[in-house]
């Protein structure tokens, strides 16, 4: 399904994508198109793509194509999302040690709807990061690489 959302394929494209995009939701799946959860995360994106057409917009990013974001973000697991409203960058409480990103897949597309409006309605009242709105039985369990340094 990847072939269906649009791509950034370097980093003065997602420079243009983060600065462009106004009052909505930029959404950038970090992964790569032959990944098999990036496919199935690829799969929720497309699908729900349409219905959230006027609070975001959703690219595709390959980890190996920008390298500078990958490092910046610190994208040590794949797939990660990274949210970013009017060119600030969106921080999610997932009850997880790291706000900056989603890491892993949707577990359904209502899980992917309910956040997408959270964020757009805590972006729209100001607010740099919000709680997450998924049950957190559906959030994917990760330990940081950088933990205890």
């Amino acid at each position: 399904m990847s072939f269906l959302l649009p791509k950034l394929t370097c980093k003065r494209e997602v420079d243009q994508a983060i600065k462009s995009v106004a009052e909505k939701v930029l959404v950038l799946r970090f992964g790569r198109d032959n990944d098999a959860v990036c496919l199935q995360l690829d799969d929720i994106l497309a699908k729900t793509a349409h219905d959230l057409s006027k609070m975001a917009v959703i690219y595709l990013v390959d980890v190996d194509k920008v390298p500078v974001y990958t490092q910046y973000f610190d994208i040590s697991y794949i797939p990660s999302t990274v949210f970013f409203f009017n060119g600030q960058h969106m921080k999610v409480d997932y009850g997880s040690p790291d706000h900056t990103k989603f890491v892993g897949s949707f577990k359904t597309k209502q899980d992917f709807i309910d956040l997408i409006e959270v964020i757009y309605c805590g972006a729209m009242r100001g607010k740099l990061i919000v709680r997450s709105p998924i049950d957190p039985s559906n959030i994917p369990k990760y330990d940081l690489l950088y933990q205890g340094i």
